[in-house]
């Protein structure tokens, strides 16, 4: 099986560290581009009129007050936090699981379908926020908070209501999600090889991703916004009490707005996913590289693994085994036993003797990577 590389795996055995930097980066992302959100949702509306974002998003603001465009953030807030935690958990280690050799950062297939599957996940928690917040964010919404709309829903509609799109929402986000991550770990590739913690590198990876995995999938993402509204004027229109299914939900969208109605809303939406897909790996990178450091700074404390040096600590003759999945991230320096020794040393089989509560954890990374 292929090892997590460099500092994404250290204090992760548990997925806490990916589980906790994946949260931050789901609300955090959320939160900021909730405007934008807003607009895309009211954009996507087969009755509403060709606008573009700035007209909407001041209309919103002068006709229904300041905060209107913020309507709704509560329940993607308590959304996103979990949903991410399991997402970006999941994908770290399920992306190492489907490769059985080399690196996982090098293998797209097990990165496309490690985010096929943590896609499921993050969508079943994911769907019903959806259905409430855009419901929250259309014109002339009824609803005047969060709970209201979730008990009317489930009171008029059943808990069915909750997961109507469910099936489309997998259908656009495991292609979005497979083009996002396969593109960001190309780009990372490229212009990180190292791997190393690099903001501007993964702003720009994410923003990129973003964008090409939202232009290719708007038309499954308008089909979805119609399932999860049930506008009454398309009902209406359409002589219908409720619209279900992917394929019902394709075929009014043509009917309404022709092959242009499938991307209504496109210029919002990739303006959304740009900054939003940047900041979100931004965030889960800092926050992965900031645990991740203080994990390792805490095994030099004593609170972890310590190693003691043997007579060949600095060297000596045969083969060595660089050890790099025990290196100090910040400066590559290798650690033993609290020491440095320095960038690129090189340990030997019988440098290692690992003491501590966490020797047996240590020992089982040595093996791994061929030292012991």
């Amino acid at each position: 099986m292929a090892e997590f590389d460099e500092y994404e795996s250290l204090p992760t055995s548990n997925s806490t560290t990916h589980m906790i930097a994946g949260s931050m980066a789901g609300v955090l992302e959320h939160c900021v581009m909730y405007p934008i959100d807003s607009v895309k949702t009211r954009l996507q509306s087969l009755v509403s009129a060709n606008r573009s974002l700035g007209s909407v998003l001041v209309t919103m603001m002068r006709d229904e007050g300041a905060l209107r465009p913020l309507r709704g953030i509560g329940v993607t807030v308590a959304g996103a936090g979990p949903a991410h935690a399991l997402y970006f958990a999941a994908y770290e280690r399920l992306k190492v699981d489907f490769t059985s050799t080399g690196s996982a950062h090098h293998n797209y297939l097990a990165q496309g379908a490690a985010a096929s599957a943590a896609t499921v996940l993050h969508d079943g928690i994911m769907t019903p926020a959806e259905v409430v917040k855009q419901r929250l964010q259309m014109y002339n919404s009824p609803f005047r908070s969060m709970t209201e709309c979730a008990l009317k829903v489930y009171q008029t509609e059943g808990f069915s209501a909750f997961y109507r799109s469910y099936g489309t929402q997998l259908a656009m986000n495991v292609p979005f999600q497979c083009v996002h991550f396969i593109v960001y770990e190309a780009m990372q590739n490229a212009t990180n090889p190292e791997r190393t913690y690099n903001p501007l590198g993964h702003v720009v990876s994410g923003g990129v991703s973003g964008a090409l995995a939202a232009a290719l999938t708007t038309p499954l993402d308008v089909c979805k916004t119609l399932l999860n509204t049930q506008e009454a004027e398309v009902l209406q229109r359409a002589q219908k009490t409720q619209i279900s299914g992917f394929v019902n939900a394709a075929k009014m969208v043509y009917r309404l707005g022709g092959v242009s109605g499938f991307f209504q809303g496109l210029q919002a939406r990739v303006l959304f996913q740009v900054p939003s897909t940047a900041i979100c790996w931004s965030v889960y990178e800092f926050f992965k590289y900031f645990l991740t450091k203080n994990g390792l700074n805490d095994q030099r404390e004593g609170g972890g693994v310590t190693y003691e040096k043997s007579d060949r600590v600095s060297g000596g003759s045969g083969t060595g085994y660089p050890l790099n999945s025990l290196n100090d991230v910040s400066s590559n320096n290798a650690i033993v036993g609290g020491v440095s020794l320095g960038a690129g040393h090189v340990l030997l089989k019988e440098d290692l003797l690992p003491t501590g509560s966490a020797a047996s954890s240590a020992l089982s990374a040595a093996r791994a990577l061929g030292a012991v």
